[in-house]
Protein backbone atom coordinates (compact mmCIF):
# COMPACT_ATOMS: atom_id res chain seq x y z
CA UNK A 1 0.00 0.00 0.00
CA UNK A 2 1.49 3.50 -0.91
CA UNK A 3 0.41 6.31 0.27
CA UNK A 4 -0.89 9.11 -1.86
CA UNK A 5 -1.84 11.57 0.73
CA UNK A 6 -2.52 12.76 4.57
CA UNK A 7 -5.93 11.29 4.04
CA UNK A 8 -5.19 9.24 0.89
CA UNK A 9 -4.07 5.59 0.00
CA UNK A 10 -3.41 3.85 -3.31
CA UNK A 11 -4.30 0.34 -3.59
CA UNK A 12 -4.67 -3.02 -6.24
CA UNK A 13 -7.51 -5.11 -5.90
CA UNK A 14 -7.67 -8.58 -7.97
CA UNK A 15 -11.58 -8.81 -9.19
CA UNK A 16 -13.92 -12.30 -9.99
CA UNK A 17 -13.94 -10.51 -13.90
CA UNK A 18 -10.11 -11.50 -14.14
CA UNK A 19 -8.62 -8.14 -13.95
CA UNK A 20 -6.71 -6.13 -11.43
CA UNK A 21 -7.67 -2.27 -10.47
CA UNK A 22 -5.70 0.16 -9.16
CA UNK A 23 -7.77 2.54 -6.65
CA UNK A 24 -7.37 5.50 -4.14
CA UNK A 25 -9.58 5.40 -0.95
CA UNK A 26 -9.78 8.95 1.19
CA UNK A 27 -12.04 9.55 4.13
CA UNK A 28 -13.53 6.45 6.12
CA UNK A 29 -17.22 4.90 5.27
CA UNK A 30 -18.53 6.79 8.47
CA UNK A 31 -21.20 8.83 5.70
CA UNK A 32 -21.96 8.40 2.03
CA UNK A 33 -19.88 6.71 -0.50
CA UNK A 34 -18.69 8.43 -4.41
CA UNK A 35 -17.19 6.20 -6.33
CA UNK A 36 -15.24 7.70 -9.33
CA UNK A 37 -15.20 6.49 -13.12
CA UNK A 38 -12.87 8.77 -15.44
CA UNK A 39 -12.84 8.98 -19.13
CA UNK A 40 -11.38 7.03 -22.11
CA UNK A 41 -7.57 7.54 -22.45
CA UNK A 42 -6.87 9.00 -18.53
CA UNK A 43 -7.13 7.53 -15.34
CA UNK A 44 -8.09 8.01 -11.79
CA UNK A 45 -5.93 11.25 -11.27
CA UNK A 46 -8.50 13.31 -13.39
CA UNK A 47 -10.14 13.24 -10.61
CA UNK A 48 -7.31 14.96 -8.43
CA UNK A 49 -8.22 18.43 -8.23
CA UNK A 50 -12.12 17.57 -7.97
CA UNK A 51 -11.65 15.43 -4.93
CA UNK A 52 -10.52 17.56 -2.29
CA UNK A 53 -12.98 20.00 -2.93
CA UNK A 54 -16.34 17.54 -2.86
CA UNK A 55 -18.00 18.12 0.40
CA UNK A 56 -20.88 15.85 2.28
CA UNK A 57 -19.30 12.74 1.71
CA UNK A 58 -16.11 11.69 3.53
CA UNK A 59 -15.67 8.39 1.51
CA UNK A 60 -14.29 8.70 -2.00
CA UNK A 61 -12.99 6.00 -4.07
CA UNK A 62 -11.76 6.34 -7.92
CA UNK A 63 -10.55 3.36 -9.80
CA UNK A 64 -8.35 2.85 -12.90
CA UNK A 65 -10.70 1.13 -15.43
CA UNK A 66 -9.63 -1.65 -17.13
CA UNK A 67 -6.68 -0.98 -20.00
CA UNK A 68 -6.58 2.24 -17.81
CA UNK A 69 -3.54 3.86 -15.66
CA UNK A 70 -1.99 1.28 -13.27
CA UNK A 71 -4.97 -1.61 -13.95
CA UNK A 72 -3.93 -4.51 -15.68
CA UNK A 73 -4.36 -4.03 -19.89
CA UNK A 74 -5.83 -6.77 -21.43
CA UNK A 75 -6.23 -6.98 -25.10
CA UNK A 76 -10.27 -7.92 -24.56
CA UNK A 77 -12.99 -7.16 -22.52
CA UNK A 78 -13.45 -3.88 -23.02
CA UNK A 79 -17.64 -4.01 -24.73
CA UNK A 80 -19.63 -1.96 -22.14
CA UNK A 81 -21.49 -4.30 -20.21
CA UNK A 82 -17.97 -5.81 -19.71
CA UNK A 83 -16.81 -2.62 -18.21
CA UNK A 84 -19.50 -2.50 -16.16
CA UNK A 85 -18.90 -5.82 -14.84
CA UNK A 86 -15.68 -4.93 -13.83
CA UNK A 87 -17.24 -2.47 -11.77
CA UNK A 88 -19.51 -3.90 -9.78
CA UNK A 89 -17.10 -6.75 -9.05
CA UNK A 90 -14.92 -3.81 -7.51
CA UNK A 91 -17.58 -2.82 -5.47
CA UNK A 92 -17.80 -6.47 -3.83
CA UNK A 93 -14.10 -6.80 -3.88
CA UNK A 94 -13.84 -3.45 -1.92
CA UNK A 95 -16.91 -4.25 -0.13
CA UNK A 96 -19.17 -0.54 -1.30
CA UNK A 97 -22.82 -2.23 -0.94
CA UNK A 98 -23.95 0.96 -3.10
CA UNK A 99 -22.72 4.60 -3.89
CA UNK A 100 -23.39 7.56 -5.51
CA UNK A 101 -21.80 6.89 -8.58
CA UNK A 102 -19.74 10.15 -10.33
CA UNK A 103 -18.87 9.31 -14.22
CA UNK A 104 -16.92 11.61 -16.21
CA UNK A 105 -17.48 11.61 -20.35
CA UNK A 106 -17.65 7.77 -20.64
CA UNK A 107 -17.11 7.12 -17.32
CA UNK A 108 -20.89 8.14 -17.34
CA UNK A 109 -21.19 5.21 -20.23
CA UNK A 110 -20.13 2.89 -17.81
CA UNK A 111 -21.59 4.17 -14.89
CA UNK A 112 -25.73 4.35 -16.92
CA UNK A 113 -24.32 0.61 -17.72
CA UNK A 114 -24.09 -0.36 -13.93
CA UNK A 115 -27.43 0.98 -13.17
CA UNK A 116 -29.00 -1.21 -15.51
CA UNK A 117 -26.67 -4.49 -14.18
CA UNK A 118 -27.54 -3.28 -10.91
CA UNK A 119 -30.38 -0.57 -9.64
CA UNK A 120 -29.94 -1.42 -6.29
CA UNK A 121 -26.05 -0.71 -6.11
CA UNK A 122 -26.46 2.55 -7.32
CA UNK A 123 -27.89 5.61 -4.69
CA UNK A 124 -27.43 8.47 -7.50
CA UNK A 125 -25.89 9.66 -10.68
CA UNK A 126 -23.91 12.41 -11.93
CA UNK A 127 -22.65 12.07 -15.47
CA UNK A 128 -20.45 14.94 -16.18
CA UNK A 129 -20.05 15.48 -20.16
CA UNK A 130 -21.51 12.29 -20.56
CA UNK A 131 -23.44 10.78 -23.99
CA UNK A 132 -26.27 8.73 -24.64
CA UNK A 133 -25.06 6.80 -27.18
CA UNK A 134 -21.46 6.11 -28.57
CA UNK A 135 -22.63 3.49 -30.71
CA UNK A 136 -21.53 4.16 -34.49
CA UNK A 137 -19.11 4.54 -36.78
CA UNK A 138 -16.24 7.58 -36.27
CA UNK A 139 -13.45 9.09 -38.44
CA UNK A 140 -10.59 8.32 -35.49
CA UNK A 141 -11.12 4.66 -36.13
CA UNK A 142 -8.66 5.29 -38.95
CA UNK A 143 -6.22 7.08 -36.92
CA UNK A 144 -6.45 4.49 -34.47
CA UNK A 145 -5.60 2.05 -36.39
CA UNK A 146 -2.47 3.94 -37.39
CA UNK A 147 -1.31 4.07 -33.84
CA UNK A 148 1.74 2.17 -32.58
CA UNK A 149 3.94 1.43 -29.52
CA UNK A 150 5.28 3.09 -27.56
CA UNK A 151 2.47 5.43 -27.96
CA UNK A 152 3.61 8.75 -28.68
CA UNK A 153 3.23 11.76 -26.48
CA UNK A 154 3.11 14.00 -29.51
CA UNK A 155 0.16 12.34 -30.66
CA UNK A 156 -1.72 12.20 -27.45
CA UNK A 157 -1.37 16.31 -27.58
CA UNK A 158 -2.78 16.12 -31.36
CA UNK A 159 -5.35 13.67 -29.95
CA UNK A 160 -6.09 16.16 -27.19
CA UNK A 161 -6.43 19.39 -29.40
CA UNK A 162 -9.78 17.63 -30.90
CA UNK A 163 -11.69 18.64 -27.40
CA UNK A 164 -10.95 22.55 -27.10
CA UNK A 165 -10.44 23.90 -23.77
CA UNK A 166 -12.97 27.16 -23.04
CA UNK A 167 -11.04 27.82 -19.53
CA UNK A 168 -7.55 27.62 -18.19
CA UNK A 169 -6.11 24.14 -17.25
CA UNK A 170 -2.87 23.74 -15.19
CA UNK A 171 -0.32 22.63 -17.01
CA UNK A 172 0.80 20.08 -14.32
CA UNK A 173 -2.85 18.66 -14.80
CA UNK A 174 -2.18 18.73 -18.86
CA UNK A 175 0.86 16.70 -18.45
CA UNK A 176 -1.02 14.07 -15.80
CA UNK A 177 -3.41 13.51 -19.13
CA UNK A 178 -0.95 12.89 -21.73
CA UNK A 179 1.06 10.30 -19.31
CA UNK A 180 -2.21 8.78 -19.01
CA UNK A 181 -2.85 8.13 -22.77
CA UNK A 182 1.18 7.30 -23.30
CA UNK A 183 0.41 4.36 -20.45
CA UNK A 184 -2.42 2.46 -22.82
CA UNK A 185 -0.82 0.10 -25.41
CA UNK A 186 -1.57 0.60 -29.09
CA UNK A 187 -4.05 -2.44 -28.88
CA UNK A 188 -6.30 -1.10 -25.92
CA UNK A 189 -6.62 2.02 -27.48
CA UNK A 190 -8.39 0.43 -30.53
CA UNK A 191 -10.19 -1.99 -28.51
CA UNK A 192 -11.55 0.35 -26.02
CA UNK A 193 -12.60 2.46 -28.69
CA UNK A 194 -14.12 -0.41 -30.52
CA UNK A 195 -16.12 -1.80 -27.42
CA UNK A 196 -17.60 1.78 -26.64
CA UNK A 197 -18.70 2.09 -30.03
CA UNK A 198 -20.05 -0.73 -30.79
CA UNK A 199 -21.57 -1.57 -27.37
CA UNK A 200 -25.95 -0.68 -27.59
CA UNK A 201 -26.46 2.22 -25.27
CA UNK A 202 -27.64 1.68 -22.24
CA UNK A 203 -30.71 4.20 -22.10
CA UNK A 204 -31.62 2.02 -25.51
CA UNK A 205 -31.94 -1.27 -23.81
CA UNK A 206 -33.54 -0.07 -20.51
CA UNK A 207 -34.71 2.47 -17.99
CA UNK A 208 -32.61 4.21 -14.98
CA UNK A 209 -34.75 5.44 -12.53
CA UNK A 210 -32.19 6.29 -9.66
CA UNK A 211 -31.69 10.10 -8.99
CA UNK A 212 -29.37 11.45 -11.54
CA UNK A 213 -27.83 15.16 -12.12
CA UNK A 214 -26.62 15.40 -15.76
CA UNK A 215 -23.77 18.34 -16.26
CA UNK A 216 -22.92 19.50 -19.60
CA UNK A 217 -20.46 22.19 -21.25
CA UNK A 218 -22.86 24.59 -23.94
CA UNK A 219 -19.24 24.40 -26.21
CA UNK A 220 -18.92 20.75 -26.64
CA UNK A 221 -18.08 19.96 -29.63
CA UNK A 222 -18.65 16.23 -29.10
CA UNK A 223 -21.82 15.99 -27.56
CA UNK A 224 -24.87 18.09 -28.61
CA UNK A 225 -27.78 19.85 -26.70
CA UNK A 226 -29.81 17.62 -28.72
CA UNK A 227 -27.75 14.56 -27.39
CA UNK A 228 -28.21 15.71 -23.52
CA UNK A 229 -32.16 16.49 -23.79
CA UNK A 230 -32.60 13.18 -24.88
CA UNK A 231 -30.09 11.89 -22.32
CA UNK A 232 -32.10 13.85 -19.91
CA UNK A 233 -35.59 12.38 -20.87
CA UNK A 234 -34.35 8.65 -21.10
CA UNK A 235 -33.77 9.52 -17.39
CA UNK A 236 -36.79 10.05 -15.51
CA UNK A 237 -36.66 12.76 -12.51
CA UNK A 238 -33.06 13.83 -14.42
CA UNK A 239 -31.97 16.86 -14.01
CA UNK A 240 -29.78 18.73 -16.78
CA UNK A 241 -27.26 21.37 -15.80
CA UNK A 242 -25.98 23.43 -18.64
CA UNK A 243 -22.61 24.97 -17.65
CA UNK A 244 -21.73 28.46 -20.39
CA UNK A 245 -19.13 28.33 -21.93
CA UNK A 246 -17.56 24.91 -20.79
CA UNK A 247 -16.09 22.37 -23.69
CA UNK A 248 -16.54 18.85 -23.57
CA UNK A 249 -13.48 18.13 -20.98
CA UNK A 250 -15.95 19.99 -18.27
CA UNK A 251 -13.95 17.74 -15.36
CA UNK A 252 -10.97 19.44 -16.57
CA UNK A 253 -12.02 23.05 -17.02
CA UNK A 254 -14.34 23.59 -14.34
CA UNK A 255 -13.59 21.12 -11.37
CA UNK A 256 -14.59 23.18 -8.09
CA UNK A 257 -17.86 24.24 -10.15
CA UNK A 258 -18.44 20.51 -10.74
CA UNK A 259 -17.90 19.63 -7.08
CA UNK A 260 -19.73 21.99 -5.83
CA UNK A 261 -22.63 20.72 -7.89
CA UNK A 262 -22.26 17.04 -7.01
CA UNK A 263 -22.00 18.11 -3.04
CA UNK A 264 -25.67 19.73 -3.18
CA UNK A 265 -26.85 16.60 -5.10
CA UNK A 266 -25.05 14.49 -2.18
CA UNK A 267 -27.00 16.45 0.55
CA UNK A 268 -30.17 16.17 -1.82
CA UNK A 269 -30.07 12.74 -1.79
CA UNK A 270 -29.39 12.64 1.91
CA UNK A 271 -32.17 14.62 2.68
CA UNK A 272 -34.69 13.05 0.64
CA UNK A 273 -34.33 9.93 2.24
CA UNK A 274 -32.30 7.76 0.25
CA UNK A 275 -31.47 4.29 2.05
CA UNK A 276 -28.31 2.62 1.37
CA UNK A 277 -24.44 4.24 1.55
CA UNK A 278 -25.82 7.38 2.40
CA UNK A 279 -27.49 6.04 5.44
CA UNK A 280 -25.13 3.68 7.51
Amino acid sequence: MDAVGSDQTSRRVHLRTGVSLAYIEQGNRSGSSVLLLHAWGESLGSFDPLMPQLTGSPHLVAVDQRGHGLADKPTDGYDLDSLAADVEAFMDAVELRSVVLVGSSSGGYVAQQLVLRAPDRVEGLVLVGSPRSLRGQHPLAAELQRLTDPVDPGWVREFLALFPLCHEVPQWYLDDRVRDATLMPADVWRASFAGLTTSPAPTDIGRITVPTLIIWGDRDGLLTRQDQDALALRIGGSTLVVYEGVGHLVLWEQPGRVAADISAFIRALAANGHPGSLHR
